[in-house]
């Protein structure tokens, strides 16, 4: 396995970095272009920024924080919430952005998945899923937000996603996001069980150690945090220090601010 890559979420609504609980109750934290930029300090591997009402509205509006934040940050990032076509990727990955998430969109047609990743490769497409614990063993795919229910179950729904072209997956545990209680360690076996691609999991983390289960039990490659790096309850370092100490593979970080001597 390649090592673990560690990834700073920011949910943002309109120009705000919001926080919910469960992806509601949203309380605004604060510029997304300060906290993205602490992050970037701090050693995040990547930065992953979602739109969260786009889907709602039918329009992303992350181009213009993308163009801002990428003149002094120099690591992935991925921007998603509201991509609804060819054009919508393209414009989001000409602002800056590596990679394009699609969730509402692709569920209502998978072949945008095979459109964006036959266009812009599928290192560019990740699949973004949120579900919600339906019964011991199974998922239920949510859209928008975590807002609407479909009927697609979330391990089915991987597999196809893959097989149309996603390069990777993130997928948010609607039930833990926000809650500081750990991540769904068993949806994320779920998936990584079936799929030959990165996972990338997403809500839940309170503590370092919550890391630990998600990738020796759950096979994930990629953490996704923001409750914990927003409210200052860690910070990349730490978790970066930890990783290590557990074992784990994790990149070695130069920071970025320059060292004159």
């Amino acid at each position: 396995m390649s090592n673990l890559r560690l990834i700073a979420r920011l949910d943002i609504k309109g120009s705000n970095l919001i926080k919910g609980v469960q992806l509601e109750g949203l309380r605004v934290m604060g510029d997304p272009n300060e906290f993205a930029l602490r992050y970037y300090h701090q050693g995040a591997d990547e930065l992953i920024f979602m739109d969260i009402v786009a889907s709602l509205y039918g329009r992303n509006n992350l181009s213009k924080i993308i163009k801002k934040v990428t003149n002094n940050i120099f690591i992935p990032i991925t921007v998603g919430g509201g991509i609804r076509s060819i054009d919508d990727a393209t414009e989001i990955l000409r602002s800056g952005a590596d990679k394009v998430a699609i969730n509402t969109a692709a569920v209502l047609n998978p072949n945008l998945i095979s459109n964006i990743s036959q266009k812009f490769g599928n290192q560019c497409v990740v699949l973004s899923i949120e579900a919600k614990k339906i019964n011991q063993n199974s998922w239920q795919v949510y859209t928008h937000s975590g807002r609407e229910r479909t009927d697609l179950n979330v391990v089915d729904w991987a597999v196809q996603g893959v097989s149309k072209g996603a390069g990777e997956i993130l997928v948010t545990s609607v039930d833990r996001e926000g809650t500081r209680k750990g991540f769904d360690v068993e949806l994320v076996k779920a998936i990584s069980s079936v799929v030959r691609v990165p996972i990338i999991a997403s809500g839940g983390m309170g503590k370092p150690e919550d890391l630990l289960t998600v990738v020796q039990d759950g096979g994930a490659d990629a953490i996704a945090m923001a409750d914990i790096l927003h409210y200052k309850h860690s910070d990349i370092n730490t978790i970066r220090n930890f990783a290590e100490q557990v074992g784990l593979g994790v990149r070695h970080h130069e920071s970025p601010i320059s060292h004159n001597h």
